[in-house]
């Protein structure tokens, strides 16, 4: 077996999809997962790209149902959590209204990311390292927080924290090990942008939101792409078993290698 079957088989992605099956059945485990783990419903945050989006419309249609076959009042609750001021905000309330979500939240994340940086930055003084944090760590920093506020109101909620990965972005490992990688169940695993993208149109996400260039909205002007060196085009063709340009693969299959560790359980002894 190639590495990419091997890496297909691992990430579980199939090469066409019936994209009305796979709402179905993604709607159906989570209505599974609320209803085992006696949780009052879901929590999404909202970011205003289309993978969350996705999220946001099956979570809303499982507490739904949820609620209509019951009769006990399951809720979606959708969290927008920008760092400042965030240039896109109105994609996130956009898909709030889109879905009709009743219940929806808005928890700035700058004051904390700040405080933790200014933190590791004294940090560093007392090691006789006389640096700002990089940009890269304090992009980390942020997509933490912003889980460690999704989890304090979960958990007095009752909610399940819903993540939005998918099999495009475990290939490259590009998601924060403990932020937006640190939920309770991922609807999306194993599907790759492509799909993503179909289940979106067929959910009516909005246009604006499934056509944008992906980010991850770390820091200005930071896209997917740029900062992978491949495009999600072809990291979609690789995970549907197709044959791409030879130094897209290379860079596809070493993202995978060097990102190995966080799709992996903590190794012991």
């Amino acid at each position: 077996m190639s590495l990419q079957h091997e890496i297909i088989a691992k990430l579980g992605v199939k090469p066409t999809i019936d994209v009305d099956d796979e709402i179905r059945r993604r709607v159906d485990f989570l209505k599974k997962l609320v209803k085992q783990a006696g949780s009052s419903g879901l929590l999404i945050a909202i970011s205003g790209g289309v993978d969350s989006a996705v999220a946001a419309g099956l979570c809303k249609q499982a507490t739904d149902e949820l609620s209509n076959e019951t009769g006990k009042p399951y809720m979606t609750l959708g969290v927008f959590q920008p760092y400042g001021e965030q240039e896109d905000i109105a994609h996130s309330y956009a898909v709030a209204e889109a879905f009709e979500l009743e219940h929806k939240v808005e928890t700035n994340i700058e004051e904390a990311v700040d405080e933790v940086a200014i933190e590791t930055e004294y940090a560093f003084k007392a090691l006789g390292i006389h640096r700002h944090m990089s940009r890269g760590g304090k992009g980390n920093v942020k997509a933490r927080m912003r889980m460690v506020v999704q989890y304090a109101l979960a958990f007095d909620l009752n909610l399940l924290v819903v993540g939005t990965d998918h099999a495009s972005e475990a290939l490259t490992g590009f998601f924060t090990k403990w932020g937006d990688g640190a939920v309770d169940v991922t609807p999306l695993s194993s599907l790759n942008k492509r799909q993503v993208r179909q289940l979106a149109r067929r959910l009516s996400v909005p246009a604006e939101v499934i056509d944008k260039a992906p980010t991850a909205g770390l820091w200005a002007g930071q896209t997917d792409e740029a900062e992978l060196g491949v495009t999600y085009e072809e990291n979609s063709d690789y995970l549907e078993g197709k044959a791409i340009n030879p130094k897209a693969r290379e860079t596809l299959e070493k993202h995978y290698a060097r990102t190995e560790h966080k799709r992996l359980a903590i190794p012991g002894i």
